[in-house]
């Protein structure tokens, strides 16, 4: 039987490999089905323009309708992508992470960075993928209010926090109890790009998750 990092990393594997396949399915099948059909709403819409004015205004909202979709199959291909950091860099992503899950968070979802921030491509990708978990526990588990996003630069060091006011629980698990694979995995994020992590919580206390990586050309000043 493998490690438990051989285990984590195997998970990690299958999530991007299925992420990649549904980014591939959206950006190459989906979005230009959907670019096909609007262009076939416009040739009806320009052939009833004089038989039915009606109609063709009908024609028109349903277009409107259609080009929203396929912004969002843009949008969500390109956030799936594995490379979406590399490509975007950090603050674009992270905006779209948390523009994401704004839309079914009921409460307040806030993004502060700092726009003198610097990463490598191995930092940023785990920085990213930390808030990323951190921002999905908080909306599917906190039954939080507010959760802020902040991310600066002081010292030589660049810090990752997600904050939230939801309930908490015990960083330190109850015996017999392991802790989620949420947490395993922001951990294993870290390790694998040199960052360190932390996971403050206690029940009803909310929670704060701090990730922070320092250049190894800035250690030790």
């Amino acid at each position: 039987m493998g490690s438990w990092t051989d285990l984590l990393a195997a998970v990690v594997k299958a999530r991007e490999q299925q992420g990649e396949r549904i980014s591939w399915i959206l950006h190459d099948e989906a979005g230009p089905l959907l670019s096909a059909i609007g262009l076939q709403l416009d040739l009806l819409r320009m052939e009833l323009d004089e038989k039915s004015p009606e109609l063709s205004e009908r024609l028109v909202e349903s277009q409107k309708l259609l080009e929203q979709a396929v912004v969002q199959v843009r949008d969500l291909s390109s956030e799936l992508s594995p490379t979406m950091v590399e490509r975007a860099g950090l603050q674009c992503a992270l905006e779209r992470l948390a523009g994401r899950y704004g839309k079914y968070f009921a409460g307040a979802l806030g993004l502060e960075f700092d726009a003198s921030v610097r990463l490598r491509a191995a930092a940023a990708s785990a920085m990213y993928r930390i808030a990323e978990q951190a921002l999905d526990n908080a909306v599917r588990h906190a039954r939080c209010s507010h959760i802020e996003v902040l991310v600066n630069q002081r010292q030589g060091a660049v810090t990752l926090e997600v904050i939230d006011d939801g309930r908490g629980f015990s960083v330190e698990p109850v015996s017999g109890q392991t802790p989620g694979l949420g947490l395993h995995l922001m951990r294993y994020h870290a390790s694998q790009a040199g960052l360190e992590v932390s996971i403050a919580s206690a029940p009803e206390k909310g929670t704060i998750v701090k990730a922070w990586y320092r250049a190894p050309e800035s250690q030790g000043r």
